[in-house]
């Protein structure tokens, strides 16, 4: 048994170090010369007794290349094993290997054993990762679906493998270095190769096309975890039978396997799961005891495996299985290792894949007939199976066409099935090369395909269709005059009932402090209703309502990126919204305030941070959506140490400000952006004590005794609105309005007044400025402008302010010129706001769009702050939030029903 395996290593050596030069590789077997380069050794000499010089030089060149090509194909939505294998290939014997000298330069035979042990312990680790992103809750949950969409995409798949494997073991079994092994065996591994789907790859795909929740992704995912599972054990078996030459031998093997697989599930899981909690590791993350004790658990089981003549991943994916799920534990231990894992250790064995594919072996018509018939075979029996299945669980036939094409995703897993069938020399190099292209293939059509068959638009009507919202046709299912009547309501209620709020944990105390505002209503009589009940009516008399409790549901976006442990995330989405900190302070803050409350935590890529903004108000019918300015400028996880940030630094992040302009010309409802500063009464941005980015150990443990804040004596708050006229300003006032039936605040609303005939010419004026994208709405082309409606909407509320409110809101009326108001309306709410340090905090209100205003003037080719500010949240915005004001400012824009007031 262990001479077979030694031979089968050899194989793979002797195959990736295919020699296309006569000239004798840099090789020393002597002690290494003491001055190097120095003494004339050459940077890429194999040095036996020190052989990290050549493999920094390979793994180099390897993560160099593989990264460099993944940045287009990820352009194009393929995952990075693509990539690594492309980049394993133009290394090989197919590209650069053919150029004289190159293999024995970088890749000289005596040197491989080291770059092949790198890969194999990036591979054990690996397969423990894929044990840990296996969640066997999901099967479980969904067992029927999974069931039957897994068996039906194994078995299809499985029988035409077979089918084609008597083809392929006539025709090239004989090829190269293979052992001699019954048809057997040989169609049980090429039916194995075919039947398996590639679960890491389908959750990212997935997770990137925001499917996770759908029927096709939970379909899909629950049928992946026991593809996944069934494939590597027959993986297993195969390898097993192949190591050893008679049956009983093969018997014994298996045996032992399953005896160790009970061990590991009855034995070694408890009192590993006791040793977690006894640590806290479970409850607070793992500890650096406890990670070497996992560590060493996979490296005994991997050992273990190999002993006996099974492959020792098999044993590191059985010690990922029995690791826990709960308090997160899965997703902190990846976290730990899997960027090594990822950076540098899986590449290599890509590339080894790739060194070991020769597409000029592909030389010949039976040859490329038998390429079009694996691809075939792939594609047919996963669509057909999955597909057939899908149907019989009542999915319409569109879902089901897709879930069969994403079980179809070979990826990875696939490429690590082939090396090591490779390795146990089943395969040949020729059928190596054939079955590496259908894995290639096949992996670069999932995404295509699935955005083709199932885009965003037909997924939401499928489930209006499924609600009974609408017909096949997209037709409404409901009267129109009712609703008709709906939506008039629900522009006639101007006040906030659902509101959706984007969390961030540098913005939680301003947060809480805005929704205590809006939750705390103990004046009952209602004015703003009156001012919504039109100027003929009897506005002198307050209506009172029954009163309903403001909806707030709070969204937390975690940043989905190439790491297994975001995905993790998104898979155990639902456990992990209940488990997120934010999320939960968030969510008991808004109870004790007689908020109804509820909080979701999304995991997406960064480019989509705006359009999960928009799709969640949209779901959640949301009136008001809150947007809190970053502290730092950026939309990545918050800091944990407070940084010092320049203004700059806060106002000039590209990302940040795409997302916020992004989500303001896309927005569907009336839309707020919170800039904070010292709301709440915490600790202003201007005037905060902060680290500096050079922070230490010591400089965070000072030796003085931390100051002691008392409670906030005074927490009353002013705001100040500048009115100017347009809908975003008609939008904002009723804002104001409903805010000021909180006895705490106080309300100054100016009214600025354009000099009769004022027609002065700017040179760029705010309404010119770029548009934000270029299929966004313009400002123009919305009703922007100031008409009579403006002033009777401000006459008709100061008339029909209730008795105890009016000592709290003022108006008043300032003279402005054009080019004079912004500079005016700035220093009145200097000497407005912020004259009270002791309070809660002080609030700027104003609209985000007044296109007479002047802008900043730049050129095509400078850089502007202001400019890009201006551009984002309107000049107005812009010069209150970059002043000197001891204020927060919050911008705010109309959108959907917000239009029409």
């Amino acid at each position: 048994m262990a001479s077979t395996v030694t031979a089968a290593t050899a194989t793979l050596l002797s195959t990736v170090t295919v020699t296309t030069s006569g000239a004798p590789a840099a090789t020393t077997t002597g002690p290494a010369p003491q001055g190097g380069i120095l003494e004339g050794v050459l940077p890429n000499t194999f040095i036996a007794s020190n052989p990290i010089q050549l493999f920094i030089i390979q793994a180099g060149i390897i993560i160099i290349l593989c990264r460099i090509l993944h940045y287009p194909l990820s352009l194009l939505g393929q995952p990075r094993v693509i990539a690594e294998v492309i980049g394993g290939i133009l290394l090989g014997p197919s590209v650069l290997a053919r150029i004289p000298g190159f293999s024995q330069a970088i890749f000289p035979t005596a040197s491989m054993p080291v770059l092949n042990n790198a890969a194999n312990l990036g591979l054990v680790l690996f397969l423990f990762l894929i044990g840990l992103e296996v969640d066997i809750r999901l099967f479980t949950s969904n067992w029927r679906v999974a069931l039957s969409v897994g068996l039906a995409g194994m078995l299809l798949p499985f029988g035409l493998g077979c089918a084609i494997a008597w083809g392929l073991y006539n025709q090239f079994h004989n090829d190269g270095n293979t052992v001699e092994i019954n048809f057997g065996v040989y169609a049980l591994f090429i039916g194995t190769a075919l039947a398996i789907t590639a679960f890491p790859v389908l959750c990212r795909i997935l997770s990137e096309l925001n499917m996770l929740g759908t029927p096709v992704g939970v379909t899909v995912l629950a049928a992946g975890v026991g593809n996944d599972v069934v494939g590597w054990v027959l993986l297993a078996l195969c390898v097993a039978l192949v190591n050893n030459g008679s049956g009983l031998t093969a018997l014994w093997v298996l045996l032992v396997a399953i005896g160790w697989v009970l061990f590991l599930v009855f034995a070694v899981k408890p009192v590993f799961h006791w040793a977690l909690r006894k640590t806290g590791s479970i409850q607070n993350g793992p500890t650096q005891g406890m990670i070497a004790v996992t560590v060493l658990l996979v490296l005994t089981s991997a050992w273990f495996t190999s002993m006996i003549g099974v492959h020792p991943i098999f044993g590191a994916f059985l010690v990922g299985l029995i690791c826990p799920h709960d308090g997160g534990f899965a997703i902190h231990v990846t976290e730990k290792i899997e960027d090594l894992v990822s950076v540098l250790l899986l590449p290599l064995y890509f590339a080894l894949s790739g060194l070991s594919t020769d597409l000029g072996l592909l030389n010949d018509g039976i040859t490329w007939a038998y390429v079009i018939g694996v691809i075939a075979v792939a594609f047919s029996g996963k669509i057909i199976g999955g597909t057939l299945a899908a149907k019989a669980m009542r999915l319409v036939w569109r879902e089901s066409f897709t879930i069969g094409v994403l079980m179809s995703c070979k990826g990875l897993v696939e490429l690590i099935v082939l090396n090591i069938g490779l390795q146990a020399r089943i395969l040949s190099q020729r059928t190596f090369t054939i079955f590496v292209v259908m894995a290639l293939i096949t992996t670069v059509s999932t995404t295509p395909l699935t955005k083709w068959l199932y885009p965003p638009w037909y997924h939401k009507k499928l489930e209006q269709w499924k609600r009974g919202e609408i017909d096949w046709d997209g037709n409404p299912l409901h009267p129109e005059s009712a609703s008709q009547s709906e939506s008039l309501a629900k522009i006639q209620d101007t006040k906030i009932r659902r509101l959706l709020v984007y969390l961030r944990l540098d913005s939680l105390p301003s947060l809480f402090t805005f929704i205590s505002l809006l939750g705390d209503e103990n004046v009952t009589p209602s004015f703003v209703e009156a001012l919504d009940s039109g100027a003929s009516e009897d506005t002198g008399k307050a209506q009172i309502i029954r009163k309903r409790p403001l909806e707030v549901h709070g969204l937390r976006i975690v940043e989905l990126t190439e790491r297994t442990s975001s995905v993790m995330k998104v898979t155990e989405g639902d456990d992990y919204a209940r488990r997120d900190p934010v999320v939960n302070a968030f969510r008991t803050f808004s109870q004790l305030h007689d908020v109804a409350v509820s909080g979701n935590v999304i995991v997406a890529p960064e480019d989509s941070f705006a359009q999960t903004v928009i799709t969640q108000a949209s779901n959640q019918e949301s009136d008001f959506v809150l947007i809190p300015w970053s502290e730092v400028g950026s939309n990545k996880e918050d800091q944990s140490v407070p940084f010092k940030v320049s203004e700059e630094d806060r106002f000039s992040g590209r990302s940040h400000l795409d997302f916020i302009q992004t989500v303001l010309a896309k927005a569907v409802c009336n839309t707020g952006i919170f800039i904070g500063d010292g709301f709440g009464g915490t600790a202003t941005a201007k005037g905060r004590p902060c680290l500096p980015r050079t922070v230490s150990n010591v400089s965070m443990r000072g030796s003085h005794r931390e100051n002691v804040f008392p409670p906030i004596a005074d927490k009353s708050h002013q705001i100040f609105f500048p009115y100017i006229g347009g809908i975003d300003d008609r939008v904002a006032l009723r804002f104001v309005l409903q805010l000021a039936k909180n006895p705490l605040i106080t309300v100054t609303i100016a009214h600025l007044i354009c000099a009769e005939g004022d027609d002065e010419i700017v040179a760029v004026s705010e309404g010119n400025l770029d548009p934000i994208t270029p299929a966004s709405v313009s400002k123009n082309e919305i009703n922007t402008e100031i008409t009579a409606h403006d002033t009777s909407l401000l006459a008709t509320a100061q008339s029909s302010l209730a008795p105890e409110l009016a000592s709290r809101v003022t108006f008043t009326e300032l003279s402005v010129t054009v080019t004079s108001a912004v500079r005016l309306a700035t220093e009145l709410a200097r000497e407005t706001v912020g004259t009270n340090p002791r309070n809660a905090g002080d609030i700027v209100v104003v609209g985000r769009r007044h296109p007479r205003l002047p802008a900043v003037l730049r050129t095509a080719d400078q850089s502007s702050i202001e400019y890009d500010m201006q551009k984002t949240i309107g000049v107005f915005g812009q010069t209150m939030a970059m002043s000197d004001l001891k204020a927060s400012v919050l911008v705010i824009q109309a959108g959907g029903s917000g239009l029409e007031q």
